[in-house]
């Protein structure tokens, strides 16, 4: 330990006060005599003689019981002793106290900056260590927020520009029939793109603050559900979805297991190819899988695909675009119910994604 650290500070005052305890009735004592000496005389009983009618109350008790002085006397010294204590526990805690303004100085503005105390094993070198190391995760997250603004202001700006664009056109000069129809078109489709960017937003959002109530869920009627909706979506796609659902109970929102297994459905389903497979699972763990065929995805980029506003530009059956959310919001979705989520690569062509949720009791659910 270094001769700044709080415990050997510490372990230097109780054995300062180890020292002293065994004076503290000398000392008091001591005190006793000199009040006897030089202080006023509250009783004067005649010695050898009991109190009479006329003796005060005070008297009679000193009298009777002849140890309160030494008792008084040795709760004052205490009382001083502690006193005396008071700035030793200050000092001992001074080290702490430095890193007050450090630490109070760190802002938006500055949050690189570290305490470094170095590899030291006393408690303030454990506890710089610390700091330092929230520090890094504060950074990392203001980063990803401060990313996350942009890139969601980018989606925003880009569209926005386009409708402008084409409100311009419009106010400019006279539209024929097939003018207006062919305007009104392209608004109702930039219209549709800023709602499906907006609702993405929304849900991350509402993922991210956690859950509001938790229900047990059968996820495996959740998964029917949903692939029942997009059969149809998927045979026009010339995509053939295969299931295998066994009981699985989930504790949790039923709203956003909905949509975390309809992203990851439409994202298996946009990333493919004409006659390729969508295979989901439903079992005890994982929980849920999602296969797809389509373009092979490198190792080094499948991590990225959880990104927000991330999007591969391989081929796709389904051009009907999107944010770049679906992935990002299965992923806060998965971690607001306690789970984990992964992706990798098939090592052919298309990407497997898995989910994982703690266990629940079976029959919680119906």
């Amino acid at each position: 330990m270094s001769a700044r650290s709080p415990a050997r500070r510490m372990f230097l005052l109780c054995g300062a006060l180890l020292v002293v305890a065994p004076f503290v009735p000398l000392a008091a004592q001591q005190v006793l005599a000199l009040w006897w000496e030089f202080g006023p005389s509250w009783c004067a009983v005649p010695e050898l003689r009991a109190p009479d009618a006329d003796t005060s109350f005070v008297c009679a008790q000193l009298f009777r019981r002849p140890s309160i002085p030494t008792v008084i006397a040795t709760v004052a010294v205490i009382l001083a002793l502690l006193a005396a204590c008071y700035p030793a526990v200050r000092w001992c805690l001074r080290p702490v106290r430095d890193l007050v303004p450090m630490i109070a100085n760190v802002g938006p503005q500055n949050l690189g900056h570290r305490l470094r105390p170095g590899r030291g094993r006393d408690e303030l070198a454990v506890l710089g260590r610390a700091i330092d190391e929230m520090m890094d995760r504060i950074a990392v997250g203001y980063e990803a927020q401060r990313r996350f603004a942009a890139d969601a202001s980018h989606e925003l700006r880009t569209p926005l520009a386009v409708q402008r664009t084409l409100i311009e056109v419009g106010l400019a000069r006279t539209l024929t029939a097939d003018q207006v129809a062919l305007l009104t078109a392209q608004l109702l489709e930039t219209n549709e793109r800023n709602e499906r960017l907006i609702e993405g937003l929304l849900v991350l959002s509402e993922s991210d603050r956690g859950l509001l109530s938790r229900t047990p869920l059968r996820l495996d009627h959740i998964t029917a559900t949903v692939l029942d909706a997009h059969r149809a979506r998927a045979a026009e796609a010339g995509v053939t979805i295969t299931s295998q659902l066994r009981p699985r109970v989930v504790i949790g929102e039923q709203v956003l297991l909905e949509r975390l297994v309809t992203n990851l459905v439409q994202n298996a389903l946009k990333y493919n190819r004409p006659d390729g497979t969508i295979d989901v699972r439903v079992g005890e763990d994982p929980a849920l899988v999602v296969v797809n065929t389509g373009d092979d995805v490198p190792p080094d980029e499948v991590p990225a695909l959880f990104e927000p506003f991330r999007r591969r530009s391989g081929a796709r059956v389904d051009h009907s675009g999107g944010a770049g959310l679906g992935l990002a919001i299965a992923r806060s979705i998965t971690r607001a119910h306690e789970g984990i989520i992964a992706a990798s690569s098939t090592g052919h062509d298309g990407l497997r994604v898995q989910v994982s949720f703690p266990m629940a009791d079976r029959n919680a659910a119906a």
